[in-house]
């Protein structure tokens, strides 16, 4: 009796030290859902295809998750640059981005370090509590039974569009829309961790979908036989998210006039694309 009471307890021990050294590498896609309005006449048809292609290309990012039970850092794969289509020039703005974001969930806390108009901040804040709603529903990805959760958000969107010589000016009107951003996690990776800013469920979440934009993990690997390294980006201007999005709000505006007084009356096929979210 008491060989098998010791027995037990040596695998119980195993057990919870397996857990306190669980970690891993999720590989994720990213597919942005685009709502793009032609504004001219002049666009052939292989010029819209060309355009088109590039960005689906642009929209399309892989990003690794190297996690451990408390920690993460998730950060975006490089790539090639999607090839610009003969004789067009883009001006792409896109907000929101992170070049690498640190999530520590036990001291509840992020740091994600992003270059922005040529500088480099580090904002760190407090994680944002998720009210996830749990539920029933289940289905697999790869090898894994996921749960399904949702919660929904209020999120601004912008209107966004594509203009060739400047022929018609945008009218951007911003709206606060309600979402409901769906996940699906796993219990059988017992980590509460995420893509991006998403954390907070019983499970790594391997998949979710915003209205706008979807994460779909493609590739894990668990506990391999180098152990994974996460490090907390340092290197940066310090500031808080509220304080970040400020500068940014101003920068854009800053960036949009001075953008609109050089190519008034300008001559040339220019291409603009304002993507908001």
């Amino acid at each position: 009796m008491k060989k098998t009471i010791v027995l037990l307890c040596l695998v119980f021990a195993v057990a919870i030290a397996n857990t306190q050294d669980f970690q891993g590498i999720a590989t994720y896609k990213t597919h942005t859902k685009l709502d793009i309005k032609l504004d001219s006449s002049q666009m052939g048809g292989q010029m819209h295809d060309q355009m088109m292609s590039m960005l689906k290309k642009q929209f399309e990012k892989t990003y690794k998750l190297t996690f451990n039970k408390e920690e993460s850092i998730y950060k975006e794969e490089e790539q090639l640059e999607a090839p610009k289509p003969q004789g067009m020039v883009m001006v792409m703005v896109e907000t929101g981005g992170s070049d690498v974001m640190y999530k520590n969930t036990k001291e509840n806390r992020y740091t994600n370090q992003n270059e922005s108009f040529s500088k480099v901040f580090l904002i760190q804040d407090e994680l944002k509590k998720i009210d996830w709603v749990l539920g029933s529903e289940t289905k697999n990805i790869g090898d894994y039974t996921c749960y399904k959760a949702t919660y929904k958000r209020e999120v601004e969107v912008m209107e966004s569009g594509i203009s060739i010589n400047k022929d018609k000016e945008f009218d951007n009107k911003v709206e606060l829309k309600e979402i409901e951003v769906v996940a699906w996690y796993t219990p059988q990776i017992p980590v509460n961790s995420g893509p991006g800013n998403y954390y907070g469920l019983p499970g790594l979440i391997l998949e979710v979908n915003d209205d706008s934009q979807s994460i779909m993990c493609s590739k894990i690997v668990l506990n391999p036989e180098s152990k994974v390294k996460i490090s907390e980006p340092t290197k940066g201007k310090k500031i808080t998210q509220e304080k970040y999005d400020a500068i940014m709000d101003k920068k854009m505006k800053e960036m949009q006039n001075r953008y609109d007084s050089e190519h008034r009356g300008r001559d040339g096929e220019t291409i603009e694309i304002r993507i908001g979210g």
